[in-house]
């Protein structure tokens, strides 16, 4: 027995004194390539160079962990000079997840927005629901003054109180401005105190055009906005609270019981495939408005109409929007975040392999037909040593199209690999003797 313990103990010692002599070596970088396809790819057209660019753009401004679409607005302009021969008098068309423009005609231009204001205040309210600030089932009160709004309305009575859930029904379904009105009081104290927070977001989203006077979009003096600047609103409340599309989706309901019914302004909701929102608006000097998203085979666009001549036009062009979009774009997606990609050796370590996964999700919009033709390319430092942190990065992996770049991603540790010391070693002799003793 104590020859064996002398011969464990001396192996031992050798097994240290080897772990804790340095490597005189270098880490090498290994290369993978994958390629979906063989085919001999087109030259890259003027679309297809200015997707990359946008592409590029979205990826480096998406560094954190969160999911795809929490990136800044992209605004480099893909077509441009009405080629779709539009009435209206501004529009734009977006992919939503990356906020690549598509389509733009006067995109600029300030313009009132009727009900489409609407858009802000629903994120606002959204937004004070997620923060805790106030819930689906609070009892909203209704003053005189909210009582007392024109055009579109429920008819609020000040006796009554309805939950947020039922008036964001009726603001998203009806657009009702004695709701929304009676929202922001509730929100903010006062009518005048939620349009500050309105212009503030407004700031903070980019939105330079904007110009908020009120809550609900009736016309008033210097209340405008831009078809752009509706673009980012709307992505905003889509992308970071897509739980909205359970209110904006609906064609027909009814509250009070039963006793007052609703039904959606927005008509492309029952006649356009994929529609998921968003919000009309018309008055007699804005003429007629919409935000209007629909999402088909991954693919999620926001198409602004401004300033149509008549409610049939601006359903006809949003749809002509979101068909041109559909028919000539794809959103694929490359990489989900955590995938593992590979298990990589680990010299020196107190765990003899690491995990190398994904740090993010990872995808890109391209022209559609070339979804084949994307190359994947994985570099990967495979000579490790410890320590190793989680999150540290290992490689990267890189879509491309054309011989341009679309989407990179970052491979990283999955865990932390501390590096093998005296300390570790003796702890780990004496786990071995007592499991020997046992």
């Amino acid at each position: 027995m104590h020859s064996l313990k002398l011969f464990i103990s001396t192996l031992m010692i050798f097994i240290l004194l080897f772990a804790l002599t340095p490597y005189c070596c270098l880490a090498e970088d290994t290369l993978y390539v994958w390629s979906d396809s063989s085919k001999t790819v087109e030259d890259i057209t003027k679309v297809d160079s200015e997707l990359v660019t946008q592409n590029n753009e979205y990826n480096s401004n998406n560094s954190s962990d969160t999911d795809i679409g929490t990136v800044k607005q992209v605004s480099s302009e893909l077509s441009s000079g009405n080629s779709l021969n539009l009435e209206s008098g501004s529009a734009i068309l977006i992919e939503q997840t990356t906020g690549q423009i598509l389509y733009s005609h006067n995109i600029h231009e300030k313009l009132r927005p009727a009900s489409v204001t609407k858009v802000m205040s629903i994120l606002l309210i959204m937004e004070s629901i997620d923060s805790g600030k106030i819930s689906l089932k609070d009892s909203i009160p209704c003053s005189e003054n909210a009582a007392s709004m024109g055009g579109s309305q429920i008819w609020l009575d000040p006796r009554e109180t309805l939950t947020v859930d039922e008036m964001l029904k009726a603001i998203c379904v009806s657009s009702a401005n004695d709701c929304v009105v009676a929202m922001a009081e509730y929100i903010a104290g006062s009518e005048d105190a939620f349009v500050e927070m309105m212009n503030k977001r407004a700031k903070e989203l980019g939105m330079n055009d904007t110009c908020f006077k009120n809550c609900h979009g009736l016309d008033e003096d210097g209340h405008v906005t831009s078809s752009y600047d509706i673009s980012l609103m709307s992505r905003e409340l889509l992308n970071n609270h897509p739980s909205i599309t359970k209110y904006t989706t609906i064609w027909t309901d009814s509250l009070r019981d039963g006793k007052s019914q609703l039904s959606n302004t927005n008509k492309l909701i029952r006649n356009y495939k994929g529609a998921t929102g968003l919000k009309t608006g018309s008055t007699g000097l804005a003429l007629y408005n919409l935000s209007a998203s629909a999402t088909r085979d991954n693919l999620s666009l926001i198409a602004v109409i401004m300033k149509a001549p008549s409610t049939k036009i601006r359903f006809d062009e949003a749809a002509k929007l979101l068909d041109y979009g559909f028919n000539n774009f794809s959103f694929v997606n490359f990489e989900k975040k955590d995938t593992v990609i590979k298990t990589l050796n680990v010299n020196k370590g107190v765990s003899s392999t690491v995990d190398a996964i994904v740090e993010k999700d990872s995808g890109a919009l391209i022209s559609k037909g070339k979804e084949s033709n994307v190359e994947k390319v994985i570099n990967l430092d495979e000579n490790l040593f410890a320590p190793i942190k989680k999150g540290q990065k290992l490689g990267e992996i890189s879509f491309n199209l054309d011989g341009k770049t679309l989407s990179s991603v970052n491979i990283v540790a999955n865990e932390n690999i501390d590096k093998i010391n005296f300390g570790n070693m003796v702890k780990f002799i004496v786990y071995d003797w007592i499991n020997l003793l046992r």
